[in-house]
């Protein structure tokens, strides 16, 4: 009898209630007790959904991030945030986001003024990247040679036994501790690796409290497997795990996003209970792993698409899992790849999506009751499921039939793409000169990122407009208005470049997405990216192409309101398609260049029109980057060539910047350059400049704009803070091209915090301009 599992699942909610949730109280709209109120209905709710599988998973719920949910787990709180007064998940949420509700919190003693300084206040918020290669971003644990640890195993404790008397089969969930020392950032120059003994202690007290509450078995996530590891990072799994041996409960160690290859066999033998295996990315080491499986242990294997939305081919699956089925009997769990927490609930909301195309498709629900029609047709026959069966062949044979995935006109133009399409005409030496001669920038020039506050009255509007309440004219004049309220706010804080800010946007890759053929898009089809942030990822179904221009309009109306530069703002080919659901019948460098083509025509029409600056972001370049390093040459060629595709038809007068953000830079550096952009405005604000270490070493040649003002935090920077970042920055970048940005778009903030924010940005590029002269 296969078991099933699931890894995760998502915990926004069905209609992103949990965002909403956690907005009003960050407003001080709602209470602290309202908050935990829906999570406790969240979590029963989607227990309720995963009812049919045999363990489901417990502790994968968090108010924020399960890295940070593990951080507090260990005790391991930042320094500023450590003695701070009033409940715990206050103190949570000022390392997620620098503060935790919007008003001043109330004193909660009668101590000294200066003792709850801190408490009412905010801090630097932790440290925010991707989740290995995917969209979501994690709140980056903090170390230091003074680390101590000390377990609070309250939220696990809580949450099993809210599983328990509910009926749940509960597997606890939690990140493993090399994972966690890993993903983590040494804020001295002491060796993670060291706190390896000191932590191994607290997570053996956490196993027997969870053995304590009646869990039979624990996930521990240790997703680094899949990348290249070290003798000594070996060594320590070796360490880890025969500690953890004789802790009274069985461990199931769950590997996850790729293949393990040369760290297989060592990680299959680790004295643990059962090992997950991620058999989408992984299929070819199932085989393998069998033979280094001791005759004792589980083998899980994910084997349904957890980080995408296509239906998967059951009969086909069956076809191959049906031997290794028989010879494990029992000892074979089935699961998808990874956690669920990177696709959207449930398909059964989309009612407003072609037909033709929701036939193909499979979000969370969906995907477990694939599995379930899975362990039914292994346990029982496949004709216990016959009709399931049939049905689900039929979609996968028409997606792989129809005629709106094949476009010959589009593969016709990628077989015509040659390398001088991603030549710029001159050197970046003589652009920069035509550039300055056009554009009279003065030194630290300053810009934003591209969007400005999307306000509760540009979301009425769009809603009005897509409900038929009000008509496409009125609602062009409704962004309009807010486009000139956009630059009418620039020119009065004196920004140098300027943008129409996008308030016609509803999402940087949807907004495209909506405009070129090949795509389809959800209703409510939301992802976590971050907290509260949610995207929806556009469905990337069919060979791409751009039937008319995009942007063309809304940038030419903002340009008529000034006579300063205005910024075009497009989204880049690769980050369009790593925040897309990719088709997966084609290769991603084949559907990259596709969309390359297309924004590149965009981006001639854009120069047509008279803009001079013309910003291409690509946000996502590096967490497109396979988790080894012996892969990243492939993907960096194809993804680089793709950006100067689309870069690099104009001429040496039009100024080109790209953006990325909230991702480690320095091991790429070199790939970056090779884009040949004028100006990349990258995240440096919550990293203290730190990714600027790497111009140290790399002379990097053109134009660069380090991020100095935290966007995802309500906190407004003062001026110094932003001289003192900028001051840093000019040791290693030439004062002369450097600019003065904030780190992101700021869509996500209010014109209340954006306003003072900027207008310190602006006065410390004054002040550095005076410094200068």
């Amino acid at each position: 009898m296969a078991i099933t599992h699931n890894l995760g699942f998502p915990r926004i909610g069905a209609k992103r209630e949990l965002k909403f949730a956690l907005e009003s109280y960050w407003k001080g709209e709602s209470s602290r007790e309202t908050l935990k109120a829906l999570g406790a209905e969240l979590r029963r709710c989607h227990w309720q959904d995963q009812a049919a599988l045999d363990f489901a998973p417990v502790g994968d719920f968090a108010f924020y991030d399960q890295v940070l949910d593990m951080s507090f787990t260990l005790g391991n709180l930042p320094e500023r945030v450590q003695g701070f007064h009033g409940d715990a998940l206050d103190n949570y949420f000022r390392v997620a986001r620098g503060r935790s509700v919007a008003a001043p919190e109330p004193r909660r003693s009668a101590e000294s003024p200066e003792a709850h300084a801190g408490c009412c206040g905010g801090v630097a918020a932790g440290e925010m990247t991707k989740w290995f290669d995917t969209n979501y971003h994690y709140i980056v644990p903090e170390f230091s040679a003074n680390t101590r640890f000390k377990l609070d195993a309250t939220r696990l404790v809580a949450q099993l036994a809210e599983a328990g008397a509910q009926g749940v089969k509960a597997k606890p969930v939690i990140i493993g501790p090399l994972t966690y020392l890993a993903i983590g950032k040494a804020k001295d120059d002491s060796d993670k690796l060291a706190l390896l003994p000191q932590l191994l202690p607290e997570y053996a007290e956490l196993l027997e409290v969870l053995a304590e509450q009646g869990a039979e078995w624990v996930q521990i996530d240790e997703p680094i497997l899949v990348t290249e590891l070290d003798a000594e990072w070996k060594h320590a799994f070796s360490i880890a795990y025969h500690a953890l041996k004789t802790c009274r409960i069985k461990l199931l160690l769950a590997s996850y996003f790729g293949q393990l290859r040369e760290n297989l066999e060592w990680a299959i033998k680790l004295p643990t209970a059962g090992f997950h295996l991620d058999a989408v990315n992984a299929r070819d080491e199932v085989l393998p792993a069998l033979n280094y499986l001791a005759s004792h242990k589980v083998l899980s294997l994910g084997v349904i698409n957890g980080r995408n939305i296509w239906k998967t081919d059951l009969t086909a699956l069956l076809d191959w899992l049906a031997p290794v089925a028989e010879r494990l009997g029992e000892r074979l769990w089935i699961a998808p790849s990874c956690s669920l927490l990177h696709v959207p609930v449930d398909l059964d909301s989309e009612l407003k999506l072609d037909g033709e195309i929701r036939s193909w498709l499979a979000f969370a629900k969906q995907k477990l009751a694939e599995l379930d029609v899975l362990a039914r047709a292994l346990n029982t026959g496949r004709e216990s499921v016959q009709a399931e069966l049939a049905a689900n062949l039929a979609a996968c044979e028409a997606r792989r039939n129809s005629p709106r995935v094949h476009n010959p006109a589009v593969k016709a133009a990628i077989a015509q793409i040659t390398p001088q399409l991603g030549q710029r005409h001159s050197p970046y030496a003589e652009r920069t000169a035509k550039q300055a001669a056009l554009l009279h920038l003065p030194k630290f020039p300053t810009t934003t990122i591209g969007s400005f506050p999307q306000t509760a009255e540009i979301r009425s509007a769009r809603s009005d407009f897509k409900a038929g309440v009000i008509d496409e004219a009125s609602y062009r004049g409704a962004m309009q208005a807010e486009i000139a309220r956009s630059v009418r706010e620039q020119e009065a804080l004196g920004l140098d470049v300027l943008v129409h800010g996008e308030a016609e946007r509803n999402d940087m890759v949807e907004y495209f997405g909506e405009q070129l053929d090949g795509y389809a898009f959800s209703q409510f089809g939301w992802v976590q990216s971050y907290g509260s942030r949610c995207v929806k990822p556009p469905i990337l179904f069919g060979d791409i192409c751009r039937p008319k221009a995009m942007t063309i309009d809304w940038i030419r109306y903002a340009q008529s309101l000034t006579d300063k530069p205005m910024k075009g703002m497009l989204t880049g080919p690769v980050t369009i398609l790593n925040w897309s659901f990719v088709r997966d019948d084609q290769p991603r460098a084949v559907s990259c260049k596709q969309l390359a083509l297309a924004i590149r025509e965009e981006v001639l029409d854009l120069e047509r029109a008279g803009v001079r600056v013309i910003q291409i972001d690509e946000a996502a370049l590096r967490e497109g980057l396979p988790l080894r390093r012996a892969q990243w040459k492939e993907y960096l060629d194809w993804a680089v060539e793709s950006f100067r595709i689309t870069a690099n038809g104009v001429a040496d007068e039009t100024q080109i910047h790209t953006h990325m953000c909230y991702s480690e830079f320095n091991d790429i550096i070199a790939p970056i350059a090779d884009m040949d952009a004028d100006v990349i405005t990258i995240e440096t604000s919550r990293s203290d400049m730190e990714l600027l270490d790497v111009f140290d070493h790399f002379q990097y040649p053109n134009e660069i704009g380090p991020g100095v003002y935290d966007i995802h935090s309500p906190n407004i920077p003062s001026q110094e803070h932003m001289i003192a970042l900028m001051q840093k920055a000019a040791e290693r970048i030439p004062a002369e091209r450097l600019w003065v940005n904030p780190d992101c778009g700021l869509k996500t903030r209010q014109w209340h915090e954006v306003i003072p924010a900027l207008a310190n940005m602006v006065a410390a590029a004054r002040a550095l301009r005076d410094t200068l002269n």
